[in-house]
């Protein structure tokens, strides 16, 4: 099948559509664009309340979850399950390897890392981290800022993808499973029982915790993109220019770059990935490099060596009260719950283009190597951010209370040499990263919302894109960052019982027939999920495998 094989035009727009979670994902997002038109600031005050409840009441939920799935994922990639085949044993993978990580990565984390990368490390360095104890704008300060970087951005944030993204990928084409969220659950209830009220509650909730989740970074990345505007030619838009320019650019985006993985996607990916390899290498170059080499060495040294206590650390103490501290629900809550909300978006594109490849590939591929250039561009980013503040040659920190996070990176190169080209080049990929967010993510919904459609038609994606796009602006006009930061944990928490979901169906498809510790050479013979369905079912059926080679 080729990326061409999707049907356009309203005949086949209202046939692939599973009516019920379209539905309900459609009335979800109207209504919440319909809350924030009539009354704004009730709705972002019911938000807000959400939030806090769940943060200070539950933030312990996700650092326990995400700690978990980062042990898991380091067993898929070390342990025995990790040589099996996404697909038929003989099937080559269906992308290169760098049209494969260029993809994943630019769908998966990039959008974020362009805003934040310029603006995290020197909020930390201001508000220091009470796990880091330490004066503000000191050295340990500056060391304490990266190192929480690194662990925000770290292989923390790709698990969650991967964990969902692998069982899913496993069934679709091993046994012809639906591409979509639900599927999951197969090898508990089965392939063909993937229709009951169970399965599409599992895919509203993916829906629901995908509008949030997009709508975060849509709203963060294009209010970066207007800033730009403004600050390097003066065009300030206002509240009704915000909804319509985002809105704008997201239908748009999606509708001109509907052209399916091939043409679409993988293109726009690869110009992603090179320009933000060369502008962190330009960076580097030309910024303070003595000084990002030694910070970033230091902050990796300890964000390895506290990994675990940074996992588990919730600022109980310094709170009184015995909840989490507003500091790391700010931060490190809002981080876990939108890696959660964006886990059946990511989880189900990286699924998408995974066939061929086994486990250890996808699982190593997300999680190391993804977080390999995650670390590069964080320590030359926030290192030069730090510098140029604490020298007086930018005032980061100013630009930051001015425009919020989106203005941090806009001083910062335009005090390097080359400012302008370098500001412009900034821009660019703030542009770029805003239609593959845009893309990818409708994309997604759009698989969602038709039971699994590989290539939903463009009118789906077109009709997502204006729903997200609008329900971005309004996030920014209302309540800026505060707003998407709240919006990604209450529709990212719930998600995370769906990655404990994942990793029980990986347990068992994976580990019925194949014990834990067999040898390397041993046959992998995972059985289809239908067949451990009626094996459950039929106490007659043969249920004693053969695990091992002759």
């Amino acid at each position: 099948m080729t990326d061409t094989d999707h049907q356009d035009g309203d005949e086949g727009f209202l046939e692939e559509l599973d009516t019920i979670v379209f539905g309900v994902g459609f009335a979800i997002a109207v209504a919440a664009v319909i809350a924030f038109v009539v009354a704004p600031g009730r709705a972002t005050g019911y938000m807000d309340v959400a939030n806090d409840v769940i943060w200070t009441g539950f933030g312990w939920w996700y650092l326990i979850v995400m700690f978990f799935l980062v042990v898991f994922v380091i067993f898929l990639i070390f342990g025995p399950w990790g040589n099996i085949k996404l697909g038929e044993e003989d099937e080559e993978p269906e992308f290169a390897f760098l049209s494969y990580f260029a993809m994943l990565y630019s769908a998966g984390i990039a959008a974020g890392i362009v805003f934040w990368g310029p603006a995290e490390a020197v909020s930390h360095y201001d508000d220091v981290s009470p796990f880091v104890g330490a004066e503000a704008q000191s050295s340990e300060a500056a060391v304490g800022a990266i190192q929480y970087t690194f662990f925000h951005w770290g292989v923390s944030a790709w698990t969650a993808y991967v964990v969902v993204a692998l069982p899913i990928a496993y069934c679709a084409y091993r046994y012809d499973a639906p591409m979509r969220i639900s599927t999951v659950l197969a090898p508990w209830v089965g392939i063909d029982n993937l229709e009951t009220p169970i399965a599409k509650a599992v895919d509203i909730l993916a829906v629901f915790a995908t509008i949030g989740g997009v709508a975060t970074t849509l709203g963060l990345v294009g209010s970066q993109f207007l800033v730009g505007l403004e600050w390097t030619m003066g065009v300030s838009v206002g509240d009704l220019g915000t909804i319509l320019i985002i809105t704008g650019m997201t239908v748009a985006f999606t509708a001109s770059v509907a052209l399916g993985v091939q043409k679409g996607i993988r293109r726009i990916s690869y110009v992603n990935l090179s320009l933000f390899g060369l502008l962190t290498v330009v960076t580097f170059l030309l910024g303070p490099t003595n000084f990002i080499t030694a910070i970033g060495t230091e902050a990796l040294g300890t964000y390895i060596s506290q990994f675990i206590p940074m996992s588990f650390y919730t600022g109980t103490a310094e709170t009184g009260s015995g909840g989490v501290s507003a500091w790391v629900g700010d931060w490190t809550i809002f981080y876990w719950a939108w890696w959660f909300s964006w886990t059946p978006f990511v989880g189900l594109f990286i699924a998408r283009i995974s066939r061929g490849r086994t486990v250890r590939q996808v699982a190593a591929t997300g999680v190391l190597a993804s977080t390999g250039i995650t670390i590069p561009w964080f320590a030359t980013m926030g290192g030069t951010a730090i510098y140029l503040q604490d020298d007086g040659q930018a005032d980061v920190l100013s630009a930051i209370q001015a425009y919020d996070e989106a203005g941090a990176g806009y001083p910062l190169f335009e005090a390097l040499p080359l400012g302008g080209l370098l500001t412009a080049l900034f821009l660019l990929l703030v542009l770029l990263f805003l239609i593959t967010s845009a893309d990818s993510s409708t994309l997604a919904l759009g698989m969602l919302t038709t039971g699994g459609a590989q290539r939903p038609s463009t009118i789906n994606r077109v009709i997502w894109g204006f729903l997200i796009g609008a329900l971005a602006s309004l996030l920014i006009v209302t309540g800026g960052v505060e707003a998407l930061q709240a919006a990604a944990i209450i529709t990212g928490g719930p998600f995370s019982i769906i990655t404990l979901i994942a990793v029980a169906s990986m347990a068992l498809a994976f580990g019925t027939q194949r014990s834990l510790f067999l040898r390397e050479e041993d046959e992998v013979d995972v059985p289809s999920s239908s067949a451990v369905a009626s094996s459950e079912s039929d106490p007659d059926s043969n249920s004693d495998p053969k695990t091992e080679n002759d």
